[in-house]
């Protein structure tokens, strides 16, 4: 697999190695010794995996007190993946970075614990699984608002148009007001 920084280095890239035939394709998605040699050794407790159709956007979501690091992957579509740096103490804090996941090209974004994640869904459908490295905590949980002008995403809104958003992720926070990490 080859692992690449991302303009945040602590977010990395990941690109499976696929092994293709006449039959279709094979590839590991995780493998503990492998990703432990890339600096990624941290338990791995739960899987999650949602579908969303199009213009969907969900997060920007984390976990004040039971943080959570997040190894996501795309098995349906196409989408735009982001993650936000929201450790004060971090140079790169409040910063933001995007890349584009698809079943296509099987690419993986590791973000650690102490990061906002969120995705919007560019393909007509989308299935979206990760792992994580804490349990889902619903009293720690947290959302960034997706459009903070401080943090300025540039999410790639098809035709311009506002994304659909839960009632939950629509009341999220800036970052002037959220609840961040030391």
């Amino acid at each position: 697999m080859q692992i690449t920084p991302t303009a945040i280095p602590d977010v990395v890239l990941i690109e499976p190695r696929i092994f293709r035939d006449e039959r279709g394709f094979f590839l590991e998605t995780f493998q503990a010794d492998k990703y432990k040699a890339a600096g990624i050794s941290l338990p791995m407790v739960q899987d999650n995996y949602s579908g969303s159709r199009q213009g969907v956007l969900r997060g920007l979501h984390y976990q004040i007190h039971k943080p959570q690091g997040k190894l996501v992957s795309v098995a349906v579509g196409e989408v735009f993946d982001v993650a936000v740096d929201l450790r004060r103490s971090s140079p790169t804090f409040g910063r933001w970075v995007g890349t584009t996941l698809s079943a296509e090209n099987r690419r993986q974004l590791w973000i650690p614990a102490g990061f906002a994640h969120g995705f919007y869904v560019l393909s007509d459908w989308a299935e979206i699984f990760y792992k994580v490295t804490d349990f889902y905590d619903p009293a720690s949980e947290r959302t960034l608002i997706w459009d903070d002008a401080d943090v300025g995403i540039r999410w790639p809104l098809r035709d311009g148009r506002k994304p659909m958003l839960s009632p939950k992720d629509a009341q999220g926070l800036p970052l002037s007001q959220a609840e961040l990490f030391h």
